[in-house]
């Protein structure tokens, strides 16, 4: 029973990114779409990838922040290669990565695992609360925008479509509640919810909390000028604001929970978020499978590289 629940947790992410892809492709021209890839500027993708990898540095300095206060120190290169590390084993199962990542640090700097876990959680917990802060900001900047076509759809819609939405949006919060009792997510709900007020209170607690708090906005700032550089590769997205690609950001990096490493689901985030704003599919789908693969692609490199060097540096600290 239990190892039917594991398999489930382990296969869900994987058919959700498979259907995504099936899903995103099937009224695509897939000759059109490679088009986009002979036609795009390469430079905007290498600056993205280049401030994607800032943030993760900047995310490993950080840490040493939510480690300091428990008596412990962290060395700047294992924080950073178990960082790189975590974030290509999240592509095998999701948060899996979060795991490895504490036992890794445990191993090597000889900090106690739980204690090592307990400042990724509160790190999580400054995540969510930076993302939430990037949606309040830019539905506020777009709210004429969205509220908009909001009423557009209300107003082009007649009874029935509005009926049948209504009676789909009841059934999949019917489903997901009776997904979270039956599964007992809510107990990790809770767990996550605890984690989240600890997390703020440790960084209440912190000596060094203005360069905590600077390190966690310049994470989030790299991560949405990596979105929007990399959207400067593409011709047909010119017309798209700034805050319009905030928007669509912020779907896309909520979506990737959903799949391993946002495989599938990532570009078709991209895609919807984007054709709100008027942007052709092709377009939106290219674009967001260029912003997944060139990530991808330097997390492969640079996390294959810090699992396969961490075991050389830390020989000594090996048990």
């Amino acid at each position: 029973m239990n190892t039917n629940k594991i398999n489930l947790k382990n296969l869900l992410p994987i058919f959700i990114g498979v259907f995504c892809i099936y899903y995103s492709f099937k009224d695509i021209s897939f000759s059109e779409f490679k088009e986009y890839f002979t036609k795009i500027n390469y430079l905007w993708v290498f600056v993205g990838i280049f401030l994607g990898a800032l943030s993760h540095i900047s995310r490993s300095y950080r840490w040493k922040f939510l480690i300091e206060p428990l008596g412990y120190k962290l060395g700047f290169i294992n924080s950073v290669l178990t960082v790189f590390s975590a974030y290509l084993i999240n592509y095998t199962i999701p948060r899996a990565g979060d795991i490895a990542r504490g036992t890794m640090i445990s191993k090597y700097e000889n900090i106690p695992f739980e204690k090592a876990i307990g400042t990724i959680v509160a790190e999580r917990a400054v995540d969510v609360i930076s993302i939430l802060v990037i949606i309040m900001i830019g539905l506020i900047i777009e709210f004429d925008k969205i509220s908009n076509k909001l009423t557009d759809f209300l107003e082009q819609s007649d009874f029935s479509t509005l009926l049948w939405s209504s009676l789909i949006v009841l059934f999949i919060v019917a489903s997901l509640y009776l997904i979270i009792k039956r599964f007992k997510f809510y107990k990790k709900i809770k767990l996550f919810l605890t984690g989240l007020i600890d997390g703020i209170t440790i960084i209440f607690r912190m000596k060094k909390r203005n360069q905590f708090i600077f390190h966690s906005v310049f994470i989030w700032v790299m991560y949405v000028l990596m979105f929007y550089f990399t959207s400067k590769a593409f011709v047909g997205l010119n017309q798209v604001s700034f805050f319009e690609l905030m928007i669509s950001f912020t779907l896309a990096a909520l979506s990737i929970m959903f799949s391993n490493g946002g495989i599938g689901i990532y570009p078709l985030a991209v895609e919807e978020s984007l054709g709100w704003y008027g942007v052709q599919s092709t377009i939106g789908l290219a674009f967001g499978w260029v912003m997944w693969l060139s990530q991808t692609l330097m997390v492969v490199i640079f996390g294959g590289l810090s699992l396969f060097i961490l075991p050389f540096i830390n020989r000594s600290n090996s048990k």
